[in-house]
């Protein structure tokens, strides 16, 4: 069917809107998992994030935007069985299938994962301006066969989103607690541990939901998403264990500005509080509102309690706020970007960036970003990517950036050697979504991370043939680029990046060649090579020579430079 202009930019508006707040992404960030057009499949957005433990997420998305708001439509039956028919056709790597240039490439990366032996955990997301779904669309969904531990059905629409950008309201609540309760004050707070029944627990996220969480690190992974949530899960709905839950789980954390109670109460206090949040468990919360919503009567629950703490702090007391999230925060990966944003080697780079005329944003915001904007999530990729010469770690295992990897990453990191970073990185990145090369080549869109590298290689053998881009931290490359020598850097760079781009993909083109030979390579194949590294022994072996100005040379020429032309 046919839209007019407006409509379409509506509905690409209403994709991006509902991508940004199921996954807490930046509009910009939704906008660029975008991939409806011709050849979709009936997908208008596709994301996937890491593999952890084994297993990464899918989140497929397909929207259907009224133009009428009069009506509060369901989601179209037929919008569900495209959905199923995606799921049942764009998962098996064995299923043959005519994609657009967006989507194909993710769907086969994603194959690759697949063959390699990694497990998806789809969610489906069915968003619209209107109701849920009809009984007969439910009944496709049933009758599909897909495995319900892997494949999860969602409905999002327009409560859902206000309910997300309601993160300014304050959520005030009365938990009832079980048997005696420990209430102290030290260091200027005050503290309760005590035992919640998990029936409270349910009942306060079927009230106050996602707000409940709007301070916790990390959304909620879903059930079929997690193996601790789904551990989490059984447990509770096995009649032989439950009732030791309290034993199996680390517990719920909350905040509040104020608790109150009865103090002359031995027991069973009934504890008010103001400004509630949950800053660890939230993923245990919404385990246990799903297990208690679907496995069996509230009743079967009496003896069901969980561990929980409450701190009441001051408003002025985020500092201590974040502290303790990251002490807390260990049963899943987080993105710790929040918490490692007040450290000095952040704030560093912020005042240093400032000096040569970028903001950098230490926070997640969701204020719009600009060409003169760097945020701490690009800057960690193109630094990993750049100079520390590991660009299949940079795309690939961003949940640690900020965790496992950031020493590796910020420690030496000058301003200026991240601003160099970052702008060839957007520049590589810009030459993906939109190709000045006549003729693409296939491996673009798995190989930014690549080029970045070779990039950042190049321009910095126009300074030195002894190898000064082997290591980022070393004093050499800091004299190279440094603080005075930026402007002249980056004049040249402006002057040459056309240029040494070019000779950056026919270089790829080698690496593919001395890899692959003449044999056709699948985009599946593709891939695998990039996100294994596979690459990354030819370019470090043969660097200093094939990025001489001789070897690039042929590759000017739309030659290949070949490891036995040397």
């Amino acid at each position: 069917m046919a839209f007019p202009d407006g409509d379409r930019k509506k509905s690409a508006a209403f994709v991006i809107l509902c991508l940004s707040t199921v996954l807490g992404l930046s509009p910009d960030e939704a906008g660029e998992w975008l991939t409806e057009g011709g050849g979709d499949f009936g997908v208008d957005a596709l994301y996937f994030g890491d593999v952890i433990d084994g297993e990464f997420l899918v989140t497929l998305v397909q929207a259907k935007y009224s133009r009428d708001l009069d009506k509060n439509p369901n989601f179209p039956e037929n919008g569900v069985a495209k959905a199923i028919e995606a799921v049942g056709t764009l998962f098996d790597p064995d299923k043959r299938v005519e994609l657009n240039e967006k989507l194909a490439p993710r769907i086969e990366e994603i194959r690759s994962l697949i063959r390699d032996g990694y497990l998806p955990r789809v969610r489906v997301v069915l968003c619209n301006n209107g109701q849920k779904w009809n009984g007969a669309a439910q009944k496709r969904i049933d009758s599909a066969g897909f495995d319900p531990n892997q494949v999860e059905w969602v409905h999002w629409n327009h409560d859902s989103i206000v309910a997300v950008q309601q993160s300014v309201k304050s959520v005030n609540a009365i938990l009832r607690f079980h048997g005696r309760a420990v209430v102290e004050d030290f260091n200027f707070r005050r503290v309760l541990l005590g035992r919640l029944p998990v029936t409270e627990v349910a009942e306060l996220f079927n009230r106050h939901g996602d707000l409940l969480l709007e301070k916790n690190i990390r959304r909620y992974l879903g059930l079929h998403a997690n193996r601790v949530n789904r551990a989490i899960h059984e447990t509770l709905c096995d009649p032989n264990k439950r009732d030791d839950f309290y034993f199996f789980n680390n517990g719920l954390t909350m905040i509040c500005r104020k608790f109150s109670y009865n103090a002359l109460q031995e027991k069973d206090y009934q504890v008010k509080l103001e400004g509630l949040q949950i800053i660890n468990g939230g993923q245990t919360g919404k385990t246990i509102q799903q297990a208690l919503s679907s496995c069996h009567e509230l009743d079967e629950y009496g003896n069901v309690y969980v561990l929980t703490r409450i701190y009441e702090l001051a408003e002025d007391d985020q500092s201590f706020v974040r502290d303790i999230t990251y002490a807390t925060n260990s049963q899943n990966p987080v993105d710790l970007r929040d918490l490692r944003s007040n450290d000095d080697i952040q704030r560093q780079l912020e005042i240093g960036l400032r000096d040569l005329g970028y903001t950098y944003k230490r926070q997640r915001d969701e204020s719009p970003a600009g060409p003169e904007v760097i945020t701490s999530a690009v800057l960690a990729e193109a630094v990993l990517a750049v100079w520390c010469r590991a660009p299949h770690q940079a795309k690939f295992n961003r949940s640690e950036h900020f965790g496992s990897l950031y020493h590796k990453i910020f420690d030496g990191l000058t301003p200026a050697l991240a601003l160099v970073a970052v702008l060839i990185f957007r520049f590589v990145e810009n030459q993906r979504k939109r190709p000045e090369i006549k003729d693409p080549p296939p491996f673009l869109p798995y190989a930014s991370h690549y080029l970045a590298m070779l990039m950042g290689m190049a321009v910095l053998l126009k300074k030195s043939a002894n190898g000064v881009y082997e290591h980022r931290g070393s004093q050499v490359l800091d004299k190279v680029i440094s603080h005075q020598t930026l402007p002249d850097f980056l004049g040249r760079f402006e002057a040459e990046k056309d240029r040494n781009y070019m000779r950056c993909v026919g270089l790829v083109w080698g690496g593919i060649g001395e890899l692959y030979g003449e044999r056709q390579i699948s985009l599946q194949q593709l891939a695998a090579t990039f996100r294994r590294g596979d690459l990354l022994e030819y370019f470090f072996q043969y660097s200093s020579k094939i990025l001489s100005e001789g070897a690039l040379n042929s590759a000017d020429q739309g030659e290949t430079p070949r490891k036995n032309s040397e």
